[in-house]
């Protein structure tokens, strides 16, 4: 899924990599777990607590891949839910960017006793990448 953001990529970079930032803009982010000096970096893993639905979880993600300002992929687990977030940012113009995200994850979910199938899965991460990009383009087209 794709959206156009009427902000610059290095703006929506920002977004995207300052934890005071996230936390503002991603409602089921709430804090970092820990401080780090620097993220993201490839390879070094961030924890976050993590709201999902009415509990708080620790969202763990490991970036993959981060290259400044235009792509950022990353490894994300909660509880048994894996999968793997591509976020691609495009300069249409100056002040226009378009963001893309795509996620990725196995076709069922196990949880105890039972499976969530491919199509909830379906349903599930496109949701979240909707709402995501919604709010991340609120936040930037409302950065004052």
């Amino acid at each position: 899924m794709a959206n156009v953001i009427d902000a610059g990529n290095r703006r929506i970079w920002r977004a995207l990599t300052k934890p005071e930032e996230l936390v503002g803009w991603d409602e089921h982010i709430l804090a970092p777990v820990e401080e780090r000096a620097c993220y993201p970096v490839a390879g070094t893993p961030m924890r976050w607590r993590y709201r999902l639905g009415s509990v708080q979880v620790v969202l763990c993600e490991k970036p993959l891949e981060v290259v400044a300002p235009s792509r950022l992929r990353s490894e994300l687990q909660i509880g048994s839910l894996r999968y793997e977030q591509t976020i691609s940012l495009r300069a249409e113009s100056e002040s226009r960017t378009r963001v893309s995200m795509r996620e990725v994850a196995e076709n069922s979910i196990p949880l105890i006793g039972d499976e969530v199938n491919r199509f909830a899965v379906r349903t599930m991460m496109s949701e979240r990448i909707d709402e995501a990009l919604q709010a991340l383009r609120a936040w930037c087209e409302n950065d004052p």
